[in-house]
């Protein structure tokens, strides 16, 4: 499977260069237009990284961080999500592990768990009211857990998304974007047989134009435990605050973004920097 998916994702990115969504987590109830291409890659740097399915704690560098989007309609889109290579420099180790791991050194490298999904627009934001989308998918098994970075489990999630625009009438000043998530996720517990954590899945996040190519956003987005006994361990409560920009320049889009960790299994820093691009149509429109 892994050797199928990455030469797709590989054709993907010959074929366009990504989204307008990046740095952020949150989604927005935009959908990419009928018979679109869009692709957001980047990389991301993650301080004190934790791992508790498998013990494992240190720097985490994400290469090909891509979320390929597909408009297959005016209002829906299906989307694929997930890195091409997860590398981990460990700094400590729980000893003995959880689960049987196969690293040899200090390091360890895997294939991320890729996520697909189908987003849906519902209702266009009203002076009033605001915009509605729902989204969901699920989380495919591609990892292999005994590398220590990955559950190598199936999760599903839904989501409803929010989203109001604020000012920006007078004098063409681009409206401020201000869009949340919530939802629920239902994970697999890795340990346990027949188990499951439904967990809370949450995103508020909001766009500040400062001029027609540079854009401040913000969020803060995660997940939380919903079980008073404890969450089975790999489906902790996990939580970031980020903040960054994009900047346009000519057809793609550049952005980049700081992270701070929010929940005792969440990095503790980061950095995330990223490209966007969106094609021409270039599929036919699904009726």
């Amino acid at each position: 499977m892994k050797l199928l998916y990455s030469p797709i994702l590989m054709i993907f990115l010959s074929l366009a260069a990504f989204s307008q969504q990046r740095p952020l987590l949150t989604e927005d109830v935009e959908t990419t237009p009928a018979g679109a291409l869009e692709i957001s890659a980047g990389t991301e740097l993650q301080q004190n990284a934790k791992f508790p399915l498998s013990g494992l704690k240190g720097n985490l560098t994400k290469l090909g961080d891509l979320r390929v989007k597909l408009g297959i309609g005016s209002n829906v889109e299906v989307i694929a999500e997930g890195t091409l290579q997860n590398y981990l420099t460990i700094d400590s180790r729980t000893t003995p592990s959880p689960i049987p791991l196969s690293i040899s050194g200090d390091s360890t490298n895997d294939f991320d768990d890729f996520i697909i999904g189908v987003k849906i627009r519902m209702r266009n934001e009203s002076r009033r009211f605001p915009a509605i989308a729902s989204k969901f998918g699920y989380q495919m098994p591609n990892t292999d857990q005994a590398k220590g970075i990955g559950t190598n489990q199936v999760n599903i999630f839904s989501k409803v998304i929010l989203q109001k625009s604020f000012g920006g009438a007078k004098g063409g000043a681009a409206p401020v974007k201000v869009f949340g998530n919530i939802g629920l996720g239902i994970m697999s517990a890795p340990l346990g047989d027949f188990g499951q954590n439904d967990v809370m899945l949450y995103g508020v996040a909001a766009e500040f134009p400062v001029t027609e190519r540079v854009t401040l956003a913000t969020e803060v987005n995660g997940r939380v435990n919903t079980r008073d006994e404890g969450a089975p361990l790999g489906t902790e409560s996990v939580g970031q605050f980020r903040i960054g920009a994009r900047i346009k320049a000519s057809k793609l889009s550049f952005d980049f973004a700081g992270l701070v960790g929010l929940t005792a299994y969440s990095p503790r820093t980061g950095i995330t920097l990223g490209v966007s691009y969106l094609t021409p149509r270039i599929f036919p429109e699904v009726d």
